[in-house]
Protein backbone atom coordinates (compact mmCIF):
# COMPACT_ATOMS: atom_id res chain seq x y z
CA UNK A 1 0.00 0.00 0.00
CA UNK A 2 0.72 3.59 -0.37
CA UNK A 3 -0.36 4.91 3.15
CA UNK A 4 1.55 8.00 2.38
CA UNK A 5 -1.06 9.56 0.23
CA UNK A 6 -3.74 8.85 2.52
CA UNK A 7 -3.63 10.79 5.99
CA UNK A 8 -5.42 9.96 8.93
CA UNK A 9 -6.62 12.81 10.98
CA UNK A 10 -5.90 11.87 14.56
CA UNK A 11 -9.25 13.75 16.16
CA UNK A 12 -8.65 12.47 19.48
CA UNK A 13 -7.50 14.33 22.52
CA UNK A 14 -5.08 12.28 24.68
CA UNK A 15 -2.07 9.87 24.22
CA UNK A 16 -4.15 6.53 25.36
CA UNK A 17 -6.84 7.33 22.76
CA UNK A 18 -4.32 7.35 20.18
CA UNK A 19 -2.27 4.22 20.77
CA UNK A 20 -5.18 2.22 21.17
CA UNK A 21 -6.41 3.38 17.56
CA UNK A 22 -2.54 2.84 16.43
CA UNK A 23 -2.04 -0.23 17.91
CA UNK A 24 -5.06 -1.51 15.02
CA UNK A 25 -2.77 -1.20 12.72
CA UNK A 26 0.19 -3.30 13.51
CA UNK A 27 0.63 -4.41 10.12
CA UNK A 28 0.49 -0.97 8.65
CA UNK A 29 2.99 2.14 7.97
CA UNK A 30 1.02 4.98 8.24
CA UNK A 31 0.67 8.78 6.92
CA UNK A 32 -1.07 10.83 10.17
CA UNK A 33 -2.52 13.80 10.90
CA UNK A 34 -1.84 15.87 14.22
CA UNK A 35 -3.67 18.79 15.16
CA UNK A 36 -4.30 21.46 17.35
CA UNK A 37 -6.40 19.38 19.57
CA UNK A 38 -4.39 16.76 19.87
CA UNK A 39 -1.08 18.52 19.92
CA UNK A 40 -1.86 21.11 22.56
CA UNK A 41 -3.05 18.60 25.20
CA UNK A 42 -0.18 16.16 24.39
CA UNK A 43 2.45 18.05 23.17
CA UNK A 44 6.22 16.61 21.60
CA UNK A 45 5.64 13.74 23.64
CA UNK A 46 3.22 12.70 21.19
CA UNK A 47 5.08 13.17 18.30
CA UNK A 48 7.59 11.22 19.62
CA UNK A 49 5.62 8.32 20.43
CA UNK A 50 4.32 8.46 16.90
CA UNK A 51 7.63 8.59 15.14
CA UNK A 52 8.91 5.66 17.53
CA UNK A 53 6.16 3.47 15.48
CA UNK A 54 7.17 4.61 12.40
CA UNK A 55 4.95 6.51 11.13
CA UNK A 56 4.86 9.77 8.97
CA UNK A 57 3.53 13.25 10.36
CA UNK A 58 1.29 15.88 9.17
CA UNK A 59 2.02 18.61 11.88
CA UNK A 60 -0.99 20.67 11.28
CA UNK A 61 -0.61 23.73 13.43
CA UNK A 62 -1.55 26.45 10.73
CA UNK A 63 1.01 29.02 11.68
CA UNK A 64 -0.21 32.74 11.02
CA UNK A 65 1.47 35.71 12.59
CA UNK A 66 3.90 38.06 11.39
CA UNK A 67 6.77 36.60 9.06
CA UNK A 68 9.66 36.59 12.19
CA UNK A 69 7.18 35.07 14.78
CA UNK A 70 6.62 32.54 12.05
CA UNK A 71 10.28 31.98 11.07
CA UNK A 72 11.56 31.40 14.98
CA UNK A 73 8.28 29.11 15.58
CA UNK A 74 8.83 26.68 11.99
CA UNK A 75 12.66 26.44 13.28
CA UNK A 76 11.69 24.71 16.80
CA UNK A 77 9.07 22.75 14.60
CA UNK A 78 11.72 21.39 12.54
CA UNK A 79 13.47 20.05 15.26
CA UNK A 80 10.49 17.56 16.01
CA UNK A 81 11.22 15.53 12.96
CA UNK A 82 7.85 15.82 11.46
CA UNK A 83 7.24 15.29 7.85
CA UNK A 84 5.22 17.72 7.19
CA UNK A 85 3.39 21.25 8.69
CA UNK A 86 1.39 24.35 7.47
CA UNK A 87 0.84 27.82 7.35
CA UNK A 88 -1.99 30.11 6.35
CA UNK A 89 -1.39 31.44 3.01
CA UNK A 90 -3.34 34.12 3.99
CA UNK A 91 -0.65 35.65 6.44
CA UNK A 92 1.68 36.93 3.22
CA UNK A 93 4.19 35.82 0.86
CA UNK A 94 6.90 37.27 2.97
CA UNK A 95 5.34 35.10 5.86
CA UNK A 96 5.58 31.99 4.05
CA UNK A 97 9.24 32.34 2.65
CA UNK A 98 9.97 33.13 7.06
CA UNK A 99 8.44 29.88 7.17
CA UNK A 100 10.70 28.19 4.89
CA UNK A 101 13.76 29.98 6.31
CA UNK A 102 13.04 28.96 9.65
CA UNK A 103 12.10 25.11 8.71
CA UNK A 104 15.43 25.43 7.14
CA UNK A 105 17.55 26.95 9.40
CA UNK A 106 16.09 24.06 12.24
CA UNK A 107 16.31 21.19 10.33
CA UNK A 108 18.43 18.52 12.13
CA UNK A 109 19.12 15.86 9.64
CA UNK A 110 19.65 17.92 6.35
CA UNK A 111 16.33 17.77 4.89
CA UNK A 112 13.35 20.05 5.99
CA UNK A 113 9.68 18.86 6.37
CA UNK A 114 7.31 19.26 3.62
CA UNK A 115 5.42 22.94 4.41
CA UNK A 116 2.18 23.68 2.82
CA UNK A 117 -0.26 26.31 3.16
CA UNK A 118 -3.89 26.53 3.98
CA UNK A 119 -5.64 28.35 1.32
CA UNK A 120 -9.61 28.50 2.05
CA UNK A 121 -10.68 26.03 4.61
CA UNK A 122 -12.93 22.88 3.65
CA UNK A 123 -16.03 24.25 6.24
CA UNK A 124 -15.60 28.30 4.01
CA UNK A 125 -17.75 28.54 1.11
CA UNK A 126 -18.95 31.86 -0.99
CA UNK A 127 -21.47 33.37 1.30
CA UNK A 128 -19.37 33.50 4.29
CA UNK A 129 -16.43 34.81 2.02
CA UNK A 130 -18.82 37.67 1.28
CA UNK A 131 -20.60 38.27 4.03
CA UNK A 132 -18.48 37.70 6.80
CA UNK A 133 -14.86 38.25 5.51
CA UNK A 134 -15.39 40.39 2.90
CA UNK A 135 -13.86 38.44 0.48
CA UNK A 136 -15.80 39.47 -3.21
CA UNK A 137 -14.14 37.50 -5.76
CA UNK A 138 -15.37 33.93 -6.29
CA UNK A 139 -13.75 31.38 -3.98
CA UNK A 140 -11.92 29.32 -6.61
CA UNK A 141 -10.04 32.62 -7.82
CA UNK A 142 -9.05 33.17 -4.09
CA UNK A 143 -7.77 29.77 -3.69
CA UNK A 144 -6.01 30.02 -6.99
CA UNK A 145 -4.42 33.44 -6.22
CA UNK A 146 -3.23 32.47 -2.75
CA UNK A 147 -1.69 28.86 -4.11
CA UNK A 148 0.10 31.37 -6.45
CA UNK A 149 1.38 33.38 -3.46
CA UNK A 150 2.18 30.22 -1.70
CA UNK A 151 4.51 28.76 -4.79
CA UNK A 152 6.05 32.32 -5.09
CA UNK A 153 6.82 31.78 -1.92
CA UNK A 154 8.75 28.40 -2.06
CA UNK A 155 6.52 26.47 -0.26
CA UNK A 156 5.46 22.93 -1.86
CA UNK A 157 1.85 22.74 -2.11
CA UNK A 158 -1.48 23.65 -0.45
CA UNK A 159 -3.82 22.48 1.36
CA UNK A 160 -7.38 23.17 -0.62
CA UNK A 161 -10.47 21.28 -1.47
CA UNK A 162 -10.16 18.76 -3.86
CA UNK A 163 -12.68 20.36 -6.16
CA UNK A 164 -9.86 23.45 -6.30
CA UNK A 165 -6.99 20.68 -7.11
CA UNK A 166 -7.02 20.35 -10.63
CA UNK A 167 -7.41 24.20 -11.72
CA UNK A 168 -4.24 24.21 -9.39
CA UNK A 169 -2.40 21.46 -10.98
CA UNK A 170 -2.95 23.00 -14.10
CA UNK A 171 -1.93 26.22 -13.12
CA UNK A 172 1.14 25.64 -11.45
CA UNK A 173 1.97 22.01 -12.30
CA UNK A 174 1.93 18.67 -10.37
CA UNK A 175 5.07 18.43 -8.89
CA UNK A 176 2.88 21.18 -6.81
CA UNK A 177 1.24 19.66 -4.00
CA UNK A 178 -2.78 19.50 -2.95
CA UNK A 179 -3.55 18.12 0.01
CA UNK A 180 -7.25 17.76 0.15
CA UNK A 181 -9.47 17.35 3.67
CA UNK A 182 -12.99 16.99 3.15
CA UNK A 183 -13.12 13.37 2.19
CA UNK A 184 -16.07 10.95 2.85
CA UNK A 185 -17.18 8.31 1.59
CA UNK A 186 -20.73 8.21 -0.03
CA UNK A 187 -22.31 6.85 3.22
CA UNK A 188 -20.79 9.55 5.55
CA UNK A 189 -22.35 12.78 6.76
CA UNK A 190 -20.37 16.00 6.10
CA UNK A 191 -20.59 17.35 9.61
CA UNK A 192 -19.00 20.77 9.53
CA UNK A 193 -17.48 20.97 6.22
CA UNK A 194 -19.06 22.12 2.75
CA UNK A 195 -16.75 21.44 -0.16
CA UNK A 196 -16.58 17.53 0.32
CA UNK A 197 -16.07 14.49 -2.45
CA UNK A 198 -15.29 10.90 -1.92
CA UNK A 199 -11.62 9.56 -2.55
CA UNK A 200 -12.56 8.23 -6.22
CA UNK A 201 -13.50 11.75 -6.43
CA UNK A 202 -10.80 13.40 -4.97
CA UNK A 203 -8.34 10.79 -7.14
CA UNK A 204 -10.25 12.34 -10.45
CA UNK A 205 -9.70 15.93 -9.07
CA UNK A 206 -5.98 15.23 -9.33
CA UNK A 207 -5.56 15.31 -5.06
CA UNK A 208 -1.53 14.66 -4.28
CA UNK A 209 -2.89 13.67 -0.73
CA UNK A 210 -6.01 13.26 0.74
CA UNK A 211 -6.70 13.60 4.83
CA UNK A 212 -9.27 11.74 6.42
CA UNK A 213 -9.96 11.79 9.76
CA UNK A 214 -13.49 10.80 11.50
CA UNK A 215 -14.61 8.65 8.28
CA UNK A 216 -11.90 6.25 9.43
CA UNK A 217 -11.42 7.01 13.35
CA UNK A 218 -14.88 6.73 14.20
CA UNK A 219 -15.98 3.48 11.89
CA UNK A 220 -16.69 0.62 13.62
CA UNK A 221 -14.04 -1.21 11.44
CA UNK A 222 -11.02 1.55 11.38
CA UNK A 223 -8.64 -0.63 9.51
CA UNK A 224 -11.12 -2.29 6.86
CA UNK A 225 -12.65 1.29 6.17
CA UNK A 226 -8.83 2.43 5.94
CA UNK A 227 -8.56 -0.02 3.54
CA UNK A 228 -11.66 0.95 1.64
CA UNK A 229 -10.41 4.39 1.35
CA UNK A 230 -7.09 3.30 -0.37
CA UNK A 231 -8.87 1.21 -2.73
CA UNK A 232 -10.98 3.80 -3.97
CA UNK A 233 -8.07 6.46 -3.63
CA UNK A 234 -5.97 4.07 -5.83
CA UNK A 235 -9.01 3.63 -8.28
CA UNK A 236 -8.80 -0.14 -7.52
Amino acid sequence: MNESRICIALDFQTKAEVEEFLDKFQEEKLYVKVGMELFYGEGIEMIKAIKERGHKIFLDLKLHDIPNTVKSAMKQLAKLDVDMVNVHASGSVAMMKAAIDGLQEGSIHGHRPLCIAVTCLTSLDQEILDNELLIHEPLEDVVLKWAENAKEAGLDGVVCSPLESKSIHEHLGMDFLTVTPGIRLASDSVNDQKRVTTPAMAKDLTSSYIVVGRTITRADNPVETYREVYRQFQGE
